[in-house]
């Protein structure tokens, strides 16, 4: 820490983080990054305002609320901080609060910082949240979610098979419309306390409890393993993998010049193993490409046993198909009339100039629900939030 007041967004969040840290409350630097993309789409001179900002985007958890609005109402007052007390006065059994010394009344410092610069819009290239400026906030990860896979050193694949799996475990935690019995949840269930009550001469001692199912979505992925993926086969089967792990009802196939079902070899191991497997056993890995004749044989094989009416399709793939498009389109639309939705993920449309105008490509949007990009984690994070 240094002396000198916070003259932006970052520094001033990075500050305030560490403050709740050093209190108990559990802030990581991804959420330091969302905190100050947070903070310049709201009025902050508004304490209530930024008080709710911060609290959403640093995902403080519901019991550490009272702590976190006393800390806020600590450092975020005119004039700033408290003062520590002196030595003399320091009580024995707890840690005075952080200080920053210098501090005027942050909230007014941080507007006129953005009211200097002309704006209050997003932050600049030169503060933008992941711009690796030396500041306080920074994180390699955010620069790391927004890296395309074919660009990634050995070491930078190594932490994003990491990363992939945490993105896949947000599907465990999704939670339906439909409530189930709990043993505490927040939604009392009146039939079943009434039910219970029977055993007590009526009095409704026990109430029954329910709460919101976790949802996990039934899949079927085919990823092309061709030449043309080769940069993108790696980190995309990973987080198929990661993906079954958390959502048991998926079925993943490779297709190439033909079709090969992956599903009997994934195992709950070694994922670099398990790569290496599909590698060596999957006829044609890192060949050519015919999604019509792969896809056809997908519907008349496997269609009817995999695919339901509450079932994703995914289909990794560049959409450069070699055969016949009258197959694709055929496949395509069986496939579109049982599947609850089909999403195609191409890694080709990291690229702005990209255009789908291959002729596989052509031939499959009419016949798909989601045509998104898969070329680093960002992306991949947002196909969680379609699913």
């Amino acid at each position: 820490m240094t002396d000198a007041p916070p003259t932006d967004l970052i520094t001033h969040v990075a500050r305030f983080a560490a403050a709740l840290r050093e209190a108990g409350i559990a802030v990581v630097l991804g959420d330091e990054i969302d905190a100050a993309a947070a903070l310049v789409h709201i009025d902050l001179t508004d304490p209530g305002e930024v008080r709710l900002a911060l609290r959403t985007s640093l995902k403080v958890e519901h019991r550490a609320w009272p702590l976190f609005d006393h800390l806020f109402g600590l450092h975020w007052r005119p004039g700033g901080p408290p003062t520590p007390p002196s030595d003399a006065n320091r009580p024995t059994n707890r840690r005075a609060p952080r200080t920053w010394p210098g501090h005027g009344n942050p909230l007014s410092e941080l507007a006129r910082t953005i009211a200097q610069h002309g704006r209050v819009g997003p932050l600049d290239d030169a503060n933008a949240p992941g711009t690796d400026t030396g500041r306080p906030g920074y994180s390699p990860r955010a620069l790391l979610r927004r890296k395309s896979f074919e660009q990634c050193t050995d070491d930078e694949l190594a932490a994003m098979e990491r990363l992939l799996a945490r993105v896949a475990r947000k599907l465990a935690t999704r939670r339906s419309r439909r409530l189930v019995p709990a043993p505490a949840g927040p939604a009392i269930d009146l039939r079943r306390s009434f039910r219970r009550s029977l055993a007590r001469d009526g009095e409704l001692i026990d109430l029954a409890r329910r709460t919101r199912a976790i949802e996990l979505p039934r899949m079927v992925v085919l990823c092309d393993t061709s030449g043309s993926m080769d940069p993108y086969s790696r980190l995309l089967l990973t987080f198929v993998l990661a993906l079954g792990k958390v959502a048991r009802r998926t079925e993943t196939f490779a297709f190439n010049t033909s079709l090969t079902r992956l599903t009997p070899w994934i195992t709950a191991g070694n994922v670099a193993a398990t790569l290496s497997r599909f590698a060596r056993e999957v006829e044609d890995w890192s060949g050519g490409t015919r999604i019509g004749r792969c896809l056809a044989a997908f519907v008349d094989d496997h269609l009817r046993e995999t695919v339901t009416g509450g079932t994703s399709v995914l289909i990794f793939s560049d959409g450069l198909d070699r055969g016949e498009t009258g197959a694709l389109e055929q496949a395509l639309l069986a496939i579109r009339r049982r599947a609850r939705r089909v999403i195609w993920l191409n890694p080709l449309m990291g690229d702005p100039r990209y255009r789908p105008e291959a002729r596989g490509m052509r031939t499959a949007l009419p016949h798909v629900d989601h045509l998104v990009p898969a070329h680093n984690l960002e992306s991949l994070e947002r196909l969680v939030d379609l699913l």
